[in-house]
């Protein structure tokens, strides 16, 4: 029995996403709470790897089970064995052939910047506290020179094993939430540190400290040490990955 499982968590604990030998990982959580349903090991297979400290609102994951079990009873068993920071939102039959990552046809990542003098007691884990004052046209006509199919290999990680670093950008937009500047982005898919990297870059002409035509440079360049250093992991949340209908069952 395939199930799909749509998944939240907060990523502030785990060293990311995906299995590390040595590091609590929100996989391994999974991993071992199907376990103990099951008196068996059970691998699960996610959209892909969100990296330590990232969070997501709409992770997708799948697994094969060992004998029948009933969806709704599966996400309350995961729910009562998994910690609070992690919560399976919805599982779903799926089709044997389900590929949680091959078969999305896009992702969706928001990033949130807190935008004042003094630092959050509450948001320090989800947003990067930016004091500088930030001129949000700047960051949006900067954004816009995302859309589009590029060569990101300037806003890669370096060491990066992908065959291409072709990405296709159909959403590049900022909007103003209070003291937030909230960043969404959608791609077919992305390469490691690709956001994180981007908004790095958008911040800073958001500061005034370079300009949209500046960003259009790095990307052009397809040289990592063109663009800035990522920003930090806390402001990142994985919100949605989108698939065909024919995924569920």
């Amino acid at each position: 029995m395939r199930v799909k499982l749509t998944l939240e968590y907060e990523g502030t604990a785990y060293f990311g996403w995906q299995l590390q030998a040595g590091h609590d990982s929100v996989q391994g959580r999974i991993e071992s709470a199907l376990a103990q349903i099951f008196e068996t090991p059970v691998r699960v297979h996610g959209s892909g790897r969100t990296d330590a400290g990232v969070h997501a609102r709409g992770q997708v994951a799948a697994a094969t089970l060992p004998r029948e079990f009933d969806v709704a009873d599966l996400k309350r068993a995961l729910n009562a064995l998994l910690p609070p920071d992690i919560a399976v939102i919805a599982v779903e039959r799926a089709p044997d052939s389900f590929d949680p990552r091959r078969d999305a046809r896009s992702r969706i990542y928001e990033y949130r910047v807190l935008n004042r003098e003094s630092r959050s007691a509450f948001e320090y884990r989800y947003a990067w506290l930016v004091r500088d004052s930030l001129d949000l046209e700047a960051m949006q006509a900067a954004a816009r020179v995302f859309l589009g199919e590029h060569d990101f290999a300037a806003f890669r990680t370096l060491g990066s094993q992908e065959r291409t670093t072709m990405r296709r950008v159909v959403e590049s937009e900022w909007q103003r939430e209070g003291d937030q500047f909230v960043y969404r982005v959608e791609a077919t898919s992305f390469l490691r540190h690709m956001v994180r990297t981007m908004v790095a870059a958008m911040v800073d002409a958001g500061r005034g400290r370079i300009s949209p035509a500046d960003v259009a440079a790095m990307l052009d360049s397809r040289d990592r040490a063109a663009a800035p250093a990522a920003a930090p992991a806390c402001g990142l949340y994985l919100v949605e990955v989108r698939y065909p209908e024919s995924t569920s069952k």
